[in-house]
């Protein structure tokens, strides 16, 4: 399985949503606060051209996008094999 990386914020709720879908898929993923961490918000603006809201979900290098994309990987059954991949 390929190592998830979700840069979050705790007043977000898209990021609670994000990781609610994948906690009930069993994907272990990395978190990043980036509300305690500043610095680390220029590392996901970097890694995710240049967008600034979060969250930022990062499939090994491939970068998901936000919550309503990881949820449309999923409707359309494509989360899954990127997961895998």
């Amino acid at each position: 399985m390929q190592p998830v990386t979700i840069y979050t914020s705790p007043l977000c709720g898209f990021c609670h949503a994000a990781k609610r879908l994948l906690k009930s898929k069993g994907v272990k993923f990395n978190e990043i606060d980036v509300m305690m961490k500043p610095a680390k918000r220029q590392e996901m603006m970097s890694r995710a051209h240049g967008r600034h809201t979060v969250p930022q979900i990062f499939v090994g290098d491939i970068h998901v996008g936000g919550c309503d994309d990881l949820y449309d990987l999923e409707r359309s059954g494509k989360l899954d094999p990127l997961l895998a991949s």
